[in-house]
């Protein structure tokens, strides 16, 4: 009697309804896909809906640590998170247990320069707080009504020099910044090649008019920007986080805004996040924040998508992934 081998495809879950289908579309041609009917989904109903499956996307920062991956049983293969950020993963668990697992980066760092850009500029230009004064019809006429701060001839110091960090000085180079310094573990070429000065953290701190913040968060980094950190910056200058919330110590920002310590700051992340509607930062005239929307566009989203299922798809075929962690 002949055996008839019965070849099945991989099983794959998505866990958002609102995936782009760029990658949804590259999975369905050798997958079973699985898409969760939510945008964002409990962590019960991704618990719910996890046994058996082969590959698992993370269209949101779900939490994988050993409850999930026992969950998930012996099946699964590789995680892959539709974001740069991973400090929603455990990855040395992920990877003592021999699952593959990827992540986005790099396709997002253009989209989120251009955020760290737009709150650069509103920030120092007093953006909303000269909206709040529209709306109040406060709106005056004199020379030196609402000044703002120039980033002609500024230095601009940037805590983390990778991909985002990279980006942000490029969109810079035309609005004739004076000089570029960088911070972190190591001197890198890429830094060389755009003439960017690496310093120390207490030199960008000292130096800088403006500071963008595009370093992931790790213990290291954990409330990096406290008390001791806002008092050695100049009083004139402006803070922007386009990395993770929790590099800032939320209640020193505040310190810091209140007290004139720093002259404002723009963020796109934060900690707590969302930031309660009743929080006191967003009374402040000299904050600007938008909800977390440095990756937010169309073009972005949908590489971003793509490249996620990739790194599946290389999983699955025992073939190195595009962006492994």
């Amino acid at each position: 009697m002949s055996v008839v081998e019965v070849m099945t495809k991989p099983k794959v879950l998505v866990t958002s309804c609102e995936t782009p289908k760029t990658g949804i579309d590259l999975l369905k041609v050798t997958c079973d896909v699985t898409i969760l009917p939510y945008v964002e989904p409990t962590i019960e109903q991704v618990y719910a809906a996890l046994p058996g499956h082969d590959a698992v996307f993370l269209s949101g920062h779900v939490t994988v640590n050993s409850k999930f991956l026992d969950i998930a049983g012996p099946n699964l293969k590789v995680v892959s998170t539709m974001s740069a950020g991973y400090d929603h993963l455990d990855v040395p668990e992920i990877k003592r247990r021999g699952i593959k697992v990827g992540h986005t980066p790099q396709v997002l760092s253009a989209a989120v320069a251009e955020i760290a850009v737009m709150l650069m500029l509103n920030a120092a230009r007093r953006a909303h707080e000269g909206r709040t004064l529209l709306e109040e019809g406060k709106m005056e006429r004199g020379p030196q009504w609402l000044l703002g701060h120039d980033l002609r001839g500024s230095t601009v110091g940037i805590v983390g020099l990778g991909g985002i960090g990279q980006e942000v000085v490029k969109r810079l180079i035309g609005f004739s910044v004076r000089k570029f310094l960088y911070t972190g573990h190591n001197r890198k070429k890429a830094g060389d090649e755009l003439g960017a000065e690496f310093v120390s953290l207490d030199d960008i701190l000292e130096l800088s008019d403006f500071i963008v913040l595009a370093v992931p968060l790790t213990l290291e980094t954990r409330a990096l920007f406290n008390d001791a950190v806002f008092n050695k910056m100049k009083k004139t200058a402006v803070l922007v986080n386009v990395g993770r919330g929790a590099v800032v110590q939320t209640s020193s920002l505040l310190k810091a805004l209140k007290e004139k310590k720093i002259f404002a700051a723009g963020v796109d992340v934060i900690d707590p996040e969302p930031l309660p509607s009743d929080h006191e930062l967003l009374k402040l005239p000299n904050f600007e924040i938008v909800p977390h929307l440095g990756s937010a566009t169309i073009k972005t989203r949908n590489e971003m998508s793509a490249v996620a299922a990739q790194n599946i798809l290389d999983a699955l075929e025992n073939q190195p992934l595009a962006y492994p962690l």
